[in-house]
C-alpha cells in the first residue's frame, strides 16, 4: 500500500523543519555571544582586580606615611590656610574644599583661620557656608565644647559683628524644631 502525500503537507513539513534549524542555530549563535560575552567581561574584572591590588595601597599606610614626613608646624598650617582664605580670587568650591580638609584634620581651627574663612564665605556672598562652617567648628570641639567653643566665639566675635553673620546658636540651629523630649532626662 502507497501513502501518497499531498504538496501541501511536503511543504508544511519542510518548512516547519526549515523554522526548527534555523531556531535551533539562532539559540546557538546567542549562547555563543553571550558566552563571549561573560569571558569578555570576566577577564577584564580579572585584570583590573589585579592591576587595582597590585597598585592599591592600605589606608593606613597612607596616612602613617603623610603624618611621617610631615614637617609643617601647626604655625605654618595656620599661615598656609589663612593665606589660602585670604586670596581675591577664591570662589566657593574651593572654600569648601578647604574648609573640608579642615573639618578632616585632627584639629581645631585656630580663630584666626576661621575669621579669614568668615570673610572668604563674605566675599563669595555665601552667608549659608559661614553659618555651616561655624557649625562644622562646634562640632570639632568635641567633648571639649564647653570649654574651646566659647572661646572661639570670644576670639571670632567683632568679625562676625562686622560680618553680619549669626552663630547658629543666634539662629536657633542648636535646638531642633521637631525634637522630642529626652526620654532620660
Amino acid at each position: 500500500m502507497e501513502i501518497k502525500l499531498y504538496p501541501i503537507f511536503i511543504q508544511q513539513a519542510a518548512t516547519s523543519r526549515c523554522q526548527l534549524v534555523l531556531h535551533c542555530r539562532r539559540r546557538a549563535l546567542t549562547a555563543r555571544k553571550m558566552l563571549r560575552s561573560a569571558l569578555s567581561r570576566a577577564s577584564c574584572l580579572a585584570r583590573a582586580s589585579l592591576l587595582e591590588t597590585a597598585s592599591r595601597v592600605p589606608a593606613a599606610t597612607v596616612s602613617r606615611n603623610v603624618s611621617k614626613h610631615s614637617t609643617e608646624t601647626d604655625a605654618e598650617l595656620d599661615a598656609r590656610y589663612e593665606a589660602y582664605f585670604s586670596r581675591n580670587d577664591i570662589d566657593g568650591w574651593e572654600i569648601r574644599k578647604a574648609m573640608n580638609d579642615l573639618c578632616g584634620m585632627d584639629l581645631v581651627p585656630e580663630p584666626k583661620i576661621i575669621i579669614a574663612a568668615l570673610k572668604a564665605c563674605r566675599r563669595v556672598d555665601d552667608y549659608a557656608l559661614a553659618v555651616r562652617f561655624l557649625e562644622a567648628v562646634k562640632e570639632k570641639c568635641g567633648n571639649k565644647q564647653k570649654e574651646i567653643y566659647p572661646y572661639i566665639l570670644q576670639e571670632i566675635g567683632p568679625t562676625l559683628k562686622e560680618l553680619g553673620v549669626s552663630t547658629p546658636e543666634e539662629l536657633g540651629y542648636d535646638k531642633p524644631e521637631l525634637a522630642l523630649a529626652s526620654v532620660y532626662d
